[in-house]
């Protein structure tokens, strides 16, 4: 675990932090409070920084003793919250009803601030390194919005690096891989269109009811059928929405939403290609109006070959090898890291924070009304951080 002292004696402090965070919470381009607490941090350790990138978002910038080396990587940590009643009952819980940090968001940007005050004092590195501290991870496609605000023109890296707590991993475990190691996510709305009339003289009408229960089969094929077995992807229908309520009145329409996930860039494009042509096909054939309507969500999340074995070999060090899974499964959850990873190569890990207390608010899973993020892994995130940035940025070659 953490060896190196200073890191180990600022836990107090950024444990605070976190806690402070934790209480008050905002959602997607509302972390004003976050980004004040961070703002306020780094102009106290002498850090320049940047805001406003992506609306709440920062970047802040350190060089270190030299930077003659030309290169910078950088480091990133999601900060917004969840719209969630908390139940955790922690002395920290959320003072703002109706949202919570029930990702662990508070946890990353603390971990991050703990690693920028540690490389302002040392600076044990030839180059330099842009924390990014990045608003709207959840649902709001923040990454996607300080890239497209200039994000990495405006700070070039040569990698990209970001991890995420893991409930599912006990304390001291870490787990990458090389390759996806999270889905992409897009969420899709289907309108079929037929004519109402009396249930009692369907041949009068074209049920759109009828045409929806079969599209909604038909897509399961998609996954089962059409994607190899090989490849993992997710199509479902999540909303079935008709009817006027009369127990005698065929209607009009039919609105099915959903989601599709794939690990590949590929197979997310078949999904929406095999989900327009298989709708519109059965609508066709029975007299039905069909519309797709697709929201473009997050990329998959694919971590670099390179990259990954040089944050296998950091993970190593730090909690050795057998607490250390380089190929480890992936999810079919989203993150928009996977947009920083579209752009330049990079890592995405996940830290285990489970303890051996089975009722532990550590213990429960992602956006869990009950869930809280571990403070006791915050010396090992921040060590982790130094160690990347150090092993990517030697001081001697």
């Amino acid at each position: 675990m953490t060896t190196i002292n200073s890191i180990a004696d600022m836990k107090d402090e950024i444990a605070a932090y976190r806690r402070s965070l934790h209480e008050n919470p905002q959602t997607a381009y509302e972390e004003t409070f976050a980004s004040d607490l961070i703002a306020e941090k780094l102009t106290q350790w002498g850090i320049s920084f940047e805001r406003g990138l992506a609306n709440t978002g920062i970047v802040a910038t350190i060089e270190g003793q030299k930077n003659d080396s030309g290169v910078a990587i950088g480091l990133r940590a999601d900060m917004d919250a969840l719209h969630i009643v908390e139940k955790s009952g922690q002395p920290w819980t959320s003072k703002i009803n109706g949202k919570m940090h029930g990702c662990g968001h508070d946890g990353h940007t603390a971990m991050l601030l703990g690693a920028a005050k540690y490389l302002s004092e040392t600076r044990n590195f030839n180059g330099k390194v842009h924390l990014i501290f990045q608003p709207a991870e959840e649902g709001g496609a923040g990454a996607i919005k300080m890239i497209a605000e200039g994000l990495f023109k405006k700070y070039p890296v040569k990698a990209v690096f970001g991890m995420h707590n893991w409930p599912g991993m006990k304390m001291g475990e870490i787990g990458l891989r090389s390759g996806p190691i999270m889905a992409s996510s897009d969420s899709f709305e289907i309108t079929i269109t037929g004519k109402g009339g009396h249930a009692a003289l369907p041949h009068f009408n074209v049920d759109p009811i009828v045409a929806g229960a079969q599209i909604v089969t038909a897509l399961q094929t998609i996954v089962s059928r059409q994607v190899d077995p090989v490849d993992q992807a997710v199509v479902s229908i999540t909303n079935f929405k008709s009817g006027t309520g009369a127990w005698n009145v065929i209607p009009d329409t039919v609105i099915l939403t959903g989601t599709f996930r794939a690990f590949k860039v590929e197979t997310r494009k078949f999904l929406q290609q095999r989900i327009q042509e298989i709708g519109e096909g059965i609508a066709s054939a029975l007299g039905c109006g069909f519309k797709l309507h697709v929201n473009d969500g997050y990329d998959p999340t694919i971590n670099s070959p390179v990259e990954s074995e040089f944050c296998a070999s950091i993970a190593r060090t730090l909690v050795g090898d057998d607490n250390v899974n380089a190929n480890v499964e992936p999810c079919m959850g989203a993150e928009d890291f996977g947009a920083m990873l579209q752009e330049v190569p990079g890592c995405y890990i996940w830290m285990g924070q489970s303890v051996a207390s089975k009722d532990s608010p550590h213990n429960k899973g992602l956006h869990n009304a009950g869930y809280d993020f571990n403070d006791d892994i915050i010396p090992l995130g921040i060590e982790y951080w130094a160690r990347v940035t150090e092993a990517a940025l030697p001081l001697e070659k």
